[in-house]
């Protein structure tokens, strides 16, 4: 029996990089100074980022190039650390390239790299494991929606720095959301509670959805079978989601902004879900 790839990302890859292309062709050259809500990134930055994902996959998990960080990675935030130097490196050194440049390149890079993403086996171990959701190995289809969920964050921030809400979509944007959940349970790794103790997280509109939390004997778990009742219900609006669960929003701001009903505490235990690597 053949089996389905739980969340489905390689057929918007694509789609995204076609989108990403057209908005950023149609800015002007001061529009690429722009700030956005990527802190100290203004939008080319972000575009050389995703540059950067596509070169680095490209070379590493393509070509077996890879160059071993300065000093040991022992710990979680040791590989932030790590990351964070390699992007800071390449954000100084791209700012030699014009927008055109960066445009060409991720043109060019985009179609290889979607390419070498369908050669992979959804169900075979993948190189790099989702440490935001907790797993020290991860299959192949959980590795690239992780890949897709960065293709989407870092766009939708271009696009916020001028109000576009373009990726807002259904199609688009459900399996990004669907993906970041998957660190639901991570979130909750130290909560203590009953069994069957069960909590949904809603994200509003219909491009958003219903995901169920619950506890059982020894961790708590994604459910899709719909608890009898809740201790939390939790809703977000999708303009929030994205930003909060990207570090783009600060779980204080969040509270107020969002509806939550029962158990104060499991629910803003929500809030501080980080479905990035940061």
């Amino acid at each position: 029996m053949k089996q389905v790839v739980p969340i489905q990302t390689i057929h918007l890859f694509p789609i995204l990089d076609e989108m990403l292309i057209s908005f950023l062709a149609s800015l002007s050259t001061e529009h690429w100074q722009q700030s956005t809500i990527a802190k100290k990134w203004k939008v080319r930055d972000i575009a050389t980022h995703l540059l950067d994902g596509n070169v680095r996959t490209l070379s590493m998990l393509r070509d077996g190039h890879f160059v071993a960080p300065a000093n040991p990675i022992h710990s979680y935030q040791d590989l932030v650390d790590y990351l964070n130097e390699l992007n800071a490196d390449w954000t100084k050194a791209s700012q030699r390239l014009s927008p055109k440049v960066i445009l060409d390149l991720l043109q060019h890079t985009g179609k290889q790299y979607c390419a070498y993403l369908a050669t992979l086996d959804p169900f075979e171990e993948a190189v790099f494991s989702v440490a935001w959701a907790g797993e020290e190995k991860s299959l192949n289809w959980f590795h690239i929606a992780r890949e897709y969920t960065e293709k989407f964050i870092h766009q939708q921030q271009i696009r916020d720095a001028f109000g576009d809400k373009g990726l807002m979509r259904k199609d688009l944007f459900y399996p990004f959301i669907h993906t970041f959940m998957q660190g639901l349970p991570h979130t909750f790794r130290d909560v203590i509670a009953e069994h069957g103790t069960a909590i949904k997280v809603s994200i509003s509109t219909e491009i958003g959805g219903d995901w169920f939390l619950q506890k059982n004997a020894s961790k708590w778990e994604l459910t899709a079978d719909i608890p009898q009742a809740f201790a939390a219900e939790i809703s977000i609006s999708p303009d929030i989601a994205w930003k909060l669960f990207s570090k783009g929003m600060k779980s204080d701001e969040a509270k107020s902004l969002v509806e939550i009903k029962g158990n104060q505490e499991l629910g803003q235990r929500v809030l501080h879900m980080v479905s990035v690597m940061a």
